[in-house]
């Protein structure tokens, strides 16, 4: 549990924006207001359940999230997870705009993630832990 909390998780966007678990971010809330939304959620498929997984298969599962996010006309920006041991290689994510806390559940689930990073109006991304 703790290496998601001590993880840091950037978009990738000019400039970059790091979010923390529990840290507001001003960069994440001006984001959420340049796209007219209240929400966001930090998502990726990579490592189902937090077992490693090969690169082939992560960028598969990946892909099918990308896909998924598509079909459904979402709003979502490059990102990734970062422990700063680095003992954990970096996790390739999707920072999906407008998404509320119930769908980004779903989601996370869906793609058998244990936890997604879920930030509201307030700018201050919270762990959601999903089993």
């Amino acid at each position: 549990m703790n290496a998601y909390r001590e993880t840091e998780y950037t978009v990738n966007i000019e400039p970059l924006i790091t979010l923390r678990v529990g840290q507001k971010s001003d960069a994440l809330i001006a984001l959420h207001k340049r796209h007219r939304v209240e929400s966001s959620a930090l998502i990726t498929a990579y490592n189902p359940y937090s077992e490693s997984t090969l690169d082939a298969k992560n960028a598969q599962l990946q892909s099918d999230l990308y896909k998924e996010l598509q079909t459904r006309s979402l709003t979502f920006l490059d990102g990734q997870g970062l422990h700063p041991s680095n003992m954990w290689p970096a996790e390739p994510s999707f920072l999906v705009l407008g998404l509320s806390l119930e769908a980004s559940k779903i989601l996370g689930i869906k793609f058998q993630q244990n936890a997604i990073l879920w930030s509201d109006k307030d700018g201050i991304p919270q762990l959601v832990l999903l089993r």
